[in-house]
């Protein structure tokens, strides 16, 4: 299968839809750290090249991305922090990220491209959800990459805050490593209490 390209945002320009946001998250799975959205809106006559689920690229490949995306793409970041994936769920907090991002871009899209099979609700532009958008739709893809670099970045400072949990290089997923220190060090303010390997851990230093 090919890479990302520009289908579906063709599709929608053709219907009069000018400002079209690709919209991603990444964060979903790690035991630390916020949740982390962005929503990017290409240029039709300036995509840059090598737009790629950001899974695929290489770390490198990705800064360098982030970067021409910032630089030629209309780009908006938002986060839902530890706090609010405990209140709320992970699942709610990755759609209230989503949502900030959106909110953030001004003037306002008005068609969304979601990666995903769910529309967060409460969005006010017209969306489609974009299963495995990211290796589909560059405006997704842009999204991933942006948002990837993004949250990468804010661990390694947290990891610079609470070493020995490997944040730097596991940017906060349960990796042998992070569960090993979590039993060894104990659990920091940056953990999400509401998943199972932090919870039993809490649980256990209360008995």
């Amino acid at each position: 299968m090919s890479g990302p390209d520009f289908t579906f945002e063709t599709a929608l320009l053709a219907q009069g839809y000018l400002r079209i946001a690709g919209v991603d998250e990444v964060g979903r799975g790690p035991l630390a750290g916020p949740v982390t959205a962005a929503a990017v809106i290409l240029r039709p006559d300036d995509i840059p090249e090598g737009l790629n689920d950001s899974k695929k690229l290489t770390s490198k490949a990705r800064e360098r991305l982030a970067r021409e995306i910032e630089a030629r793409c209309e780009v908006a970041i938002a986060h839902a922090s530890v706090a609010e994936i405990d209140e709320m769920n992970i699942l709610r907090a990755s759609h209230l990220a989503m949502r900030r991002a959106v909110e953030a871009l001004v003037p306002a899209p008005d068609y969304l491209l979601i990666d995903g099979n769910l529309i967060p609700a409460g969005l006010v532009p017209p969306a489609r959800a974009v299963i495995k958008g990211d290796a589909r739709s560059v405006s997704i893809s842009a999204a991933s990459i942006v948002a990837k670099t993004c949250r990468d970045r804010i661990m390694v400072g947290l990891a610079q805050q609470h070493p020995g949990y490997g944040w730097e290089t596991n940017a906060g997923y349960p990796s042998k490593t992070h569960r090993e220190s979590l039993q060894n060090l104990g659990v920091t303010p940056h953990h999400r209490r509401s998943f199972k390997p932090v919870h039993n851990i809490l649980y256990q230093e209360k008995r």
